[in-house]
């Protein structure tokens, strides 16, 4: 005879049914197994050897970690061979996002389908771009690329990623470019000949924000593109302060760069230079510097003043990249000059053709359908 709480019970064909905890689903709701038998004591015996299997199951699992420790295991790891900026992007990701939400599952357990639930959480109840959340699905990729790696029997799990929608970027028409080039040209100082430069070269913000004069050559009509300056996250105890400058080598190996200048930038360097070869460009100075955030500050005035609408620094580097396509560069030229480590970023991101360049390429088919004047004369013959 069954007793109370033992989830015994005879069935009316006349088995015996013992119910056991196997888990809890993902929801915390408690998962039960089921086992039969001819008499009671058969199936009792049957669910505790089921209910002991599944322990023991539990604690095998349980050795394999879970995803907050393989977090940190991944992390420890990456932190030696990562830019400081890096770090603290992969810091953030994974304290802000990732464990919280998954660092209690076992990695072994998490599903697809809890992977896809994430991720619908980040972009539509968290708000996050889809630049953001492809980022963060990337660090987790990587975290459970790590924890497969330690355990074999570990089934991968494919994430699938948000699609990011293209934007139209803004470019300054030639129009503008040259109209905001007066306006810099008409009451120049040093942070205004730092923008132009940028302009004139396609410098990132963080590259000519850590831009000295020692990095340019004259003589060689070169710049030297090394450092770039960035404003990240405090990871230090020690300062109350949130944010703060570092200054490091750029993010890939083709950002380190050599940009050849034209005669009119190299021109306008030779008015500009100052005799502190440490000095920063944008200040003039060794002793201060400006940082991005600022720069994109005196940007925004800037434009308001030349009545310019939605540009912001990165405007002026797809803007030079236009001009270059509509002068006729070489994309690996472009690509080499604007440090991009394939064309296809060149060509998908920041090259774009104006209606000018349309219009010209359009017009280049006369040279090859030879056969369109006649045609339009026979066809004005037989209207007439």
């Amino acid at each position: 005879m069954s007793k109370r709480g033992e989830n015994i019970y005879r069935r009316k064909d006349g088995r015996w049914e013992a119910r056991y905890k196997k888990g809890r689903r993902q929801d915390g709701t408690i998962c039960y197994g089921y086992c039969y038998g001819k008499t009671y004591w058969e199936a009792k015996e049957k669910s505790i050897r089921a209910s002991t299997e599944t322990r023991n199951a539990q604690r095998q699992r349980r050795t394999c970690g879970l995803v907050a420790d393989y977090c940190d295991e991944w992390f420890c790891l990456k932190r030696s061979c990562i830019r400081e900026s890096t770090y603290t992007k992969y810091e953030t990701i994974l304290e802000k996002y990732i464990k919280p939400e998954l660092g209690a599952y076992f990695a072994e357990s998490l599903s697809q389908l809890r992977i896809e639930q994430f991720s619908y959480g980040l972009l539509h109840e968290s708000n996050l771009s889809v630049k953001t959340v492809r980022d963060i699905l990337t660090i987790l990729h990587s975290v459970l690329e790590y924890a497969l790696g330690q355990n074999p029997d570990m089934r991968p799990i494919a994430i699938v990623y948000p699609k990011e929608q293209q934007k139209a970027r803004r470019v300054l028409t030639r129009e503008e470019q040259s109209g905001f080039a007066e306006y810099l040209l008409k009451e120049m100082d040093a942070c205004k000949f730092g923008v132009l430069l940028a302009m004139l070269t396609g410098l990132r913000i963080g590259e000519i924000c850590a831009l000295k004069w020692s990095d340019i050559s004259l003589p060689d009509r070169t710049v030297s593109v090394s450092r770039t300056m960035q404003r990240i996250k405090n990871v230090a105890q020690t300062e109350n302060a949130k944010t703060r400058i570092t200054v490091s080598v750029p993010k890939s190996r083709m950002s380190e760069r050599l940009i050849p200048l034209n005669e009119y930038v190299e021109k306008l360097c030779q008015k500009w230079q100052v005799q502190d070869s440490e000095a920063y460009v944008l200040t003039g100075t060794r002793d201060r510097y400006l940082e991005p955030r600022a720069l994109q500050y005196r940007i925004q005035h800037y434009t308001t003043e030349c009545g310019l609408e939605g540009v912001h620094f990165h405007t002026l580097r797809h803007s030079f990249a236009t001009r270059c396509i509509e002068a006729g560069f070489e994309i690996k030229s472009l690509s080499e000059i604007l440090g991009h480590s394939t064309t296809k970023i060149t060509l998908d991101c920041y090259v774009h053709s104006s209606m000018r360049l349309k219009r010209e390429n359009m017009e280049r088919l006369n040279n090859v359908l030879d056969y369109m004047p006649s045609e339009c004369a026979v066809k004005q013959d037989n209207n007439a």
